[in-house]
């Protein structure tokens, strides 16, 4: 892949929302960049200080078998006995750095580029999320007031069943 242009889709789908961060599998970071990841992960291994916790981290078991569960292309037994690294945004940009080949670079900017598109979209979600519940608390207050009138109009119609008759004042001509 390292030679052609990877679809946004292509890197959106090995996109996962872990830990509350979103991140990437070593083993599809390793197929984009085009290399094993065995080597991959020797290069991070050599270069252990360039990515905190923040940057990358390693799978517990629970994660691994949860991922493995929700993705069938992860077949047990069919992938590397050691669990896998994950690693986020800068993680990725940090990569490029230990990799140090140009299509390396290429492919991270990719890939950045999509998480920055993915967080353009989520934040016009959020804002669009924020208007439906501006118009849903305004649509609750009216639906209150039409309430609150509904039940005026029911108590003056009651007051006006519940009256006696008036008596009739004025002039009244005589034969009538």
């Amino acid at each position: 892949m390292e030679n052609q242009i990877i679809p946004d889709e292509v890197i959106m789908t090995k996109i996962f929302y872990i830990r509350g961060q979103k991140v990437m599998l070593d083993k599809d970071l390793a197929e984009l960049y085009g290399t094993e990841t065995k080597k991959l992960k020797q290069q991070v291994n050599r270069n252990l200080n360039r990515f905190p916790n923040h940057y990358m981290f390693e799978l517990t078991k629970e994660e691994n078998e949860l991922l493995r569960s929700q993705n069938a292309t992860l077949k047990k037994g069919e992938h590397s006995k050691y669990l896998p690294f994950v690693f986020t945004e800068h993680g990725i940009l940090m990569l490029s750095n230990v990799l140090k080949s140009e299509s390396a670079v290429k492919v991270s900017i990719r890939i950045i580029d999509v998480f920055v598109r993915l967080r353009e979209v989520y934040a016009e979600q959020t804002e669009v999320w924020l208007a439906i519940e501006k118009i849903k608390s305004k649509l609750d207050n009216q639906d209150k007031n039409m309430e609150i009138v509904f039940r005026y109009l029911d108590e003056l119609i009651d007051k006006k069943d519940n009256q006696p008759p008036r008596k009739a004042i004025g002039f009244k001509p005589d034969g009538f």
